[in-house]
Formats: C-alpha cells, structure tokens, sequence
C-alpha cells in the first residue's frame, strides 16, 4: 500500500487527539470516553479513510456544566461583561481576532481534510470570517455612535441602546463549521450575551486551535465551546429553560426538536438558518454560455453542499436542448480530485453515505422517466458520485422534494411562467432565486412577483450569501431572523433605554451621571 502524492505543508503528520472542552474560562481536560474524527480523503492509493483525531464525547453534567458558565458570567445581567463597555468589547474582540489569524495555516488545513473543501475556498472561508470580524467591529462602533444622544418627545427623555438577550445556545452547519458559525456566534459575542457553543460534526477539529484564542480574549464564561452528540449535550441545556436564544444554521428538524424541549418556548429568540431549494428560472433569452457558467456554480460549487446552492433548474423548453447539452458537457469536464489539487472543481464528500443516498434519487427519478443526460453522471468513486444531470425532473421524484445537498442536477422544463411561479409559491422554502433573461417587459413583472417569494432575487446571477454586508434570510421553512453584519447585532439584542420626565432632578442626575462617567449604559462617549 503506497502513500498518493500530498504536498509537505498539506500532509496529517500526526493526529489531534482533542483532550479539552472550554467551560468558565478554564480548558478542562475530558478523561471519558471520544469519538474519532475521520477524513473520507485517502492517504493511499488502496482507499482507505484517514484518522485525523478525535474530540470529547461529553456528557448532560459538561453541557450543563458549560450553561452554568454561561449563566454565572451573564450574571442575570449584572455581569462583568453584559455590562462592560462597548469600547471594552471590542477590545476584546479585537485581540481575539488578532490571536485567530496566526492559526489561518492550522485551520485551513483542517477544513481541507475534514469536509473536503478546495484550498482555494478554505482559505477564503478562513478569511471571509476575518474580515466578517473586522466589519461587525466597525458596525458596532457606528451603532454605538449612533445611540450616543438623547431624544425628547412629550417632556420625555430617552436614552435609547440595544443590550443583550442573555444566553445563546450556537450550533454550526457542517458545511462552513468556520464562516457561518462565526456568523452566529460573534455578534451574539459583541452585543454583552454569555455563549456555549457546539461545533458541527463535520469540521469540528477545525475549532480546537481557537480554544486558547476563545479562553484568553474574553472574560471567563463569556465563550463556553463543548463538544459531543447534539441529542446528548444540546437537549439537556434547552429542557433547563435558561437558553433565550437558540443559534442554528442547518435543519429545520434538529431546530423543531431543540425547541420543542424549552419549556417556555413564547420567550426563546430563534436565529435560524435553515434548508433551502432555491431554484434557477431560465427564459427563453437568456444569455445561454452566461447562464450556464452561473448555473454550474450555482449548482456545484463545494458539490452544491450549500444552502444557497441551485437545487433545482427550471429552463424554458424552447432552449432546454440547448441548455441541456452544453450544461452536460461543461459539468463533465470539471476536475475531481483532492482540496489541494490545482483547478479541482469536486472534491471528496465529507458524509461517508452521502454517495448512496445521491445514489437513491437518481434511481428514483429513473424509475418515474427522468434520464442522466451527462455521460459520467452516477459514477462512483470511493469517496464521491459525480454529479448527475436529470432531464426531465417531475414533481413526484424524491430529487424534486428533497433539499439534495449534493451532487445532482434535477431540470425541470417549462412553457408557462406561471408553473415555476407555483411551484414556489408551494414550497416549503423560500430563501433565493436566480432569474436569467434580458427582456425588461418579461423580467420586471417576475422580478415584482418573485421578491414577494423569496428574499433575495438573483438577475442573471447564481444564488450567494455574501457579500456579508447585505441581508441574509428566507421566507417560511428556510430562516428565521436575519443575518449580515448589520442585522445579526440586532438579531442578537434588545432595544432598551432609560427614560425620564424633564424636570430639574433628573437633568441634574443624568448631567452629573455622565460628567462622572460611572455608567457604562447612560453615556454619550463613542468611539472615533
């Protein structure tokens, strides 16, 4: 058995063997039992999966161990850091951060081998989320400029800020463990609320060179990361009913079950990131070679393992054959190899039985009339099924129901606009669609329609989260709350404010209070 050719600064030289779990600023050492965490990439050429480390299988006692962190160090609101400064957060912030970019090389690699994810776009996750940091930082510091004044309306004055919600339970996607994780849990950070957090089963070694960033930037209990089964260690903190925020991108299952275990669910925030099925609608003037490189990224990128990716391609029939062929052809002639591979396109699936259940919608949709019009589609490798194109898809096939979150292509043809226009209004989901036409008097009454069914409407381009700045959510089944830089700080706080007649007393109390600083919440400094 012969080692296959993997780059010296790329190669697993030894395994991470994750000994601690982060609880009230303290790194405790797990002498229990682990679970090993295995690459589905091969270091030989005779297949063979890779042991990269292992993680604590913690138990109900850590993760409730871990809220009681989170509790002492909210304080009922009286802690030290829901009531520190906004100056003094980030601060904190800004030395994580700065502790955070000198692992870039550590955690880029991990999310190579742990999820399969290209080196180009791992090193984009990695710093992606940096700049995300940055740009909450600086937000922060403009809403907090904002809120240094007091307004007057019926002889009352009001001093109004936003403050924090209490305690954030944050569970990652698998699919960016880095990026979309942090998207959560920094502004819950900066904004005063106390965490714990629980990395996702895939891409959860990623995280342990962060731990010492997490234990020294923040005061203790501000930042609680466990690890374990989410059944075992996530139930248990929400069945307490001290969580008020539930923090979750990834299935609307798992946040259904989470929150059906609070016992006073009318008053737990959600902030969700769920599935989605957006879908590509193609008229019968698109720009076929621009919509077809949209169409592949949209479908492909990181093996559509995305929520945003296109999960279902509607084309007009007077173009589908058009469409079809070329399409085909183009998903063929992507490179499939490993992450650190030059211009590899699909890369080895980070779900050992993700191959067989892309495998079962395809024979599902054989069996119902669809045909593979790619001529490598359903081939299998050890660690991947290369993606398949299905023409004609009807609504009765799995690959239509189904978030595929995969490796396969469902087209549907179309003559009347008004079909895909149903369809989506039927849906369960209603994130993002990508509309590819040139005519204005056919696009504008869709567009008009459309975002009236989703909340982002993509002309002529492939469906994406970023950049961070702009509004990320969906209608029905796909989010719940919002998430870019701007909106997630206020996802994660509270409007509240300290009112008072206008009277001598009061004037003369608020005067002295801010001319003596004492109050970090009635004060009009800001930060330049």
């Amino acid at each position: 058995m012969s080692d296959i050719k993997i780059p010296e600064e790329f190669k697993i030289t030894s395994t991470i063997d994750q000994k601690h779990y982060l609880v009230s600023g303290e790194l405790k050492e797990w002498k229990g039992d682990t679970t090993e965490v295995y690459s589905t990439i091969s270091s030989t050429k005779e297949y063979k999966r890779t042991l990269l480390g292992s993680i604590p299988d913690l138990q109900e006692s850590e993760a409730l161990d871990a809220l009681n962190g989170a509790l002492k160090a909210y304080d009922k609101g009286k802690g030290v850091w829901p009531t520190m400064h906004v100056k003094e957060r980030i601060e904190c912030m800004e030395v994580f951060v700065k502790k955070m970019k000198t692992k870039r090389e550590e955690v880029v690699k991990l999310l190579m081998w742990e999820i399969g994810k290209s080196l180009p776009d791992s090193q984009k996750e990695f710093d992606r989320t940096i700049d995300y940091i940055e740009d909450t930082i600086e937000d922060y510091k403009q809403l907090d400029r904002n809120a240094a004044k007091f307004t007057k309306n019926d002889g009352v004055y009001a001093h109004i800020k936003r403050g924090p919600l209490g305690i954030v339970l944050c569970l990652g996607p698998y699919n960016y463990p880095l990026n979309e994780t942090f998207a959560l849990l920094i502004p819950a950070i900066i904004m005063g609320n106390t965490t714990i957090f629980k990395p996702a089963k895939h891409g959860v070694l990623l995280i342990t060179p962060l731990l010492e960033a997490f234990q020294t930037s923040f005061p203790k209990g501000v930042v609680n990361v466990i690890f374990g089964r989410g059944r075992t260690v996530a139930a248990p903190i929400m069945k307490t009913g001290k969580i008020d925020v539930l923090a979750l991108i990834g299935n609307s299952k798992s946040a259904n079950a989470l929150q059906e275990q609070h016992p006073k669910s009318n008053r737990l925030r959600l902030v969700l990131g769920l599935e989605a099925k957006n879908p590509a609608i193609i008229l019968p003037d698109a720009d076929l070679d621009l919509t077809i490189n949209e169409c592949l990224a949209g479908t492909l990128s990181f093996n559509g393992q995305r929520c945003t990716a296109l999960k279902v391609v509607y084309v007009h029939e007077e173009i589908s054959a058009d469409f079809n062929k070329n399409f085909a052809k183009k998903v063929d002639e992507l490179k499939f190899g490993n992450p650190w591979e030059d211009g590899v396109k699909l890369t080895p699936l980070p779900e050992p039985d993700k191959a067989a259940y892309i495998q079962g919608l395809i024979d599902d949709a054989l069996s119902k009339g669809a045909k593979i019009i790619n001529k490598k589609g359903g081939k299998h490798f050890d660690n991947f099924i290369w993606p398949a194109v299905l023409y004609p898809v009807t609504k009765d096939m799995r690959v239509y129901q189904e978030e595929q979150f995969g490796p396969i292509i469902p087209i549907v043809p179309f003559t009347d606009i008004e079909e895909p226009l149903d369809d989506m209004a039927e849906s369960n989901y209603g994130q993002q669609v990508s509309l590819f036409g040139k005519d204005v008097y056919a696009l504008s009454p869709l567009i008009d329609t459309l975002v009236n069914l989703v909340c982002r409407v993509n002309l002529n381009s492939s469906c994406q989260r970023g950049p961070d700045v702009y509004p990320f959510t969906g209608r029905k089944d796909s989010a719940q709350a919002t998430l870019s830089v701007h909106d997630a700080l206020r996802s994660f706080s509270i409007r509240t404010f300290v009112a008072f007649k206008d009277n001598e007393l009061n004037t003369e109390i608020i005067e002295n209070l801010l001319e003596a600083k004492l109050s970090n919440f009635v004060s009009t400094d800001y930060i330049l």
